[in-house]
């Protein structure tokens, strides 16, 4: 348990986060950091106000650490397969906004029809997702636009909507809420990224077209929604992160629609019992 909040620590830069990951108090997550860095006599991480990260050996223990701790999870799901027993844990890293809508039915699904098995979830940018697949450190991730050389699983897809204010002159009656990516890319633009590599900018890009004025760029998708309310610009964003409260934001569809598509892929040696049975439950019949 130790080397269990070690690791979510370090994954979540904060002790509270990782005593919940975990099922501890913070005090007693703070206590068995305490007793390993006592019993190792080096300073696994530094602390202060917003952050707690590992030291320079710290990271290179605890990188150790994860080697081990998947290492002995293994060794238990070989155990428990030799036994008949359908028991296991499957490290899945995903985005927020698929982790918030398309994932928690299927999970729910999965737990019905092999209750015994755990599916522990880390919230994670595609970029990350893909550094903590090659890693091992997960066995599923999800990913936008897995390529067709890639093991995966579709498990659904969103399109891209423009945004614009309600005044908008796109937001006429007359247009039906239909708008020509040629059109919106003339406006003055909000560039949302949401973390993730399949942005508005990729889009636009791979429609031989580009952006001439490009007002603010963004990471969250609320911040562009707030910006395209004050009458700053007009965006461009998948359906999934639209927002309950559409006052003064008018949704437009793109006159050529254009989606994305969301895989679950898994790491190569990622071929347990219990990793073959969530992909087999996501095979259409």
């Amino acid at each position: 348990m130790h080397w269990r909040t070690v690791v979510a620590v370090a994954d979540h830069g904060n002790i509270t986060r990782a005593a919940e990951r975990v099922g501890l108090t913070q005090s007693g997550a703070s206590q068995a950091i305490a007793l390993l860095e006592e019993l190792l006599g080096v300073q696994l991480f530094t602390r202060d106000r917003r952050q707690t990260v590992p030291t320079a050996v710290g990271f290179q223990i605890i990188e150790q650490a994860r080697v081990m701790l998947s290492a002995l999870e293994t060794i238990r799901t070989v155990v428990d397969e030799s036994r008949g027993l359908e028991r296991g844990t499957i490290r899945m890293a995903c985005f927020p906004i698929v982790l918030a809508t398309i994932l928690p039915p299927i999970l729910r699904r999965f737990k019905q029809s092999h209750p015994g098995i755990d599916v522990i979830t880390l919230e994670a940018s595609d970029e990350e997702i893909d550094a903590l697949i090659a890693a091992g450190q997960v066995d599923i991730g999800m990913v936008v636009n897995p390529s067709v050389s890639r093991n995966s699983v579709l498990l659904g897809k969103d399109a891209w909507v423009a945004v614009v204010p309600n005044g908008h002159r796109f937001a006429r009656p007359a247009r039906h809420d239909v708008v020509a990516l040629s059109e919106l890319v003339a406006e003055p633009f909000i560039l949302a990224t949401g973390g993730c590599r399949a942005t508005a900018e990729k889009v636009i890009a791979g429609q031989r077209l580009k952006l001439d004025d490009l007002r603010v760029s963004v990471r969250d998708w609320s911040s562009a929604f707030a910006l395209v309310r004050e009458g700053v610009g007009v965006t461009l964003v998948p359906e999934l992160t639209l927002p309950d409260n559409r006052q003064g934001l008018r949704i437009l569809e793109l006159a050529e629609p254009v989606h994305r598509r969301f895989g679950l892929v898994s790491h190569t040696k990622a071929n347990t019992k219990a990793v073959r049975a969530f992909f087999d439950m996501l095979q259409p019949a």
